[in-house]
């Protein structure tokens, strides 16, 4: 019989082209990924790989037993996935994946909740850009917002929540120089990787052509209540701010809809309907602040 883990450390490798991506990937050292491909190679008496000076080329061998080692692997993660939508148990492991902004200004007091409910049930918030594939288990729940719901993968199951509108803020103490006629020019403040969106170009106010750049939107945030400029930022970050104001005169913009998304028998597990069904909730309750039509909540308040 062929060993699963030598099927597994050859796709890695297919797909990464390389020894040492692939040994990075699955955690392991160097020597151990040659060992395991070795292996394969030995008890199908055929060559996988021809290492090539770009990387290691999957030989015509190699292509046949790749396709058929993605059907493995896609049987694997099926398996899997039945076996654990059968755990009704109300314990255990629940990862959620979520941008950052959403963690810390909105849903970290829910989420505290929820723990404070289930205290057996064992919480990884990922709170990352990046975004999680819940096809392959790297999360059981992704909370995102999505402008297009056609973007979303057919093979997910998602519970629609509010909708989620951003606008153009400034610090306080800044406010006076926003006005119509004011000298001096106001800084765009911009996450470098997104610019200034184009929605914002014409908002009537003098701005300066040099925007004061950051990374993430933490830095963003900061970098308004510093009064260097102004920003465009989600309602549920801004309104909740008593150090900011929406510039006057501009209007708000839709960022998206949020998503509760979960895959296959994933979401039948107890923990993780209950986890959906609490944050929808939540989320609906915090509709208004979403919308930009209302005040943070008490339960987030402080």
């Amino acid at each position: 019989m062929i060993d699963w883990d030598d099927v597994r450390y050859f796709l890695a490798v297919a797909r990464s082209g390389s020894v040492r991506a692939a040994a990075l990937v699955l955690g392991v050292n160097h020597s151990t990924v040659l060992r395991r491909i070795a292996q394969l190679e030995e008890h199908l008496g055929a060559q996988m790989f021809e290492k090539l000076p770009s990387g290691y080329h999957v030989t015509a061998a190699g292509e046949e037993v790749r396709e058929l080692a993605e059907q493995m692997e896609a049987s694997s993660h099926q398996l899997e996935t039945r076996v654990l939508g059968r755990d009704q148990s109300v314990r255990g492991l629940l990862r959620v994946t979520l941008a950052p902004t959403l963690a810390t200004q909105l849903l970290m007091p829910d989420f505290a909740d929820f723990a404070r409910l289930h205290p057996d049930i064992e919480m990884d918030i990922m709170s990352s850009g990046d975004l999680a594939n819940l096809t392959n288990r790297d999360a059981d729940v992704a909370i995102r917002v999505v402008y297009d719901r056609k973007t979303l993968p057919p093979n997910l199951h998602g519970l629609k929540g509010p909708d989620v509108f951003g606008g153009i803020y400034i610090s306080r103490d800044l406010l006076p120089a926003s006005r119509t006629g004011a000298p001096d020019p106001i800084r765009w403040i911009v996450i470098s990787a997104h610019g200034i969106p184009d929605w914002v170009r014409h908002v009537g106010i003098h701005t300066g052509g040099v925007p004061f750049r950051v990374t993430d939107a933490e830095a963003q945030i900061i970098a308004v209540r510093q009064g260097l400029g102004m920003t465009t930022l989600p309602c549920f970050v801004g309104d909740a701010d008593p150090s900011l104001a929406r510039v006057p005169g501009t209007d708000l913009h839709m960022y998206g809809t949020v998503w509760l998304l979960t895959q296959g028998e994933t979401r039948k597990t107890k923990r993780v309907r209950l986890f959906t069904e609490f944050v929808s909730r939540k989320l609906a309750g915090h509709g208004s602040l979403l919308a930009g039509s209302g005040q943070l909540s008490p339960s987030n308040a402080g």
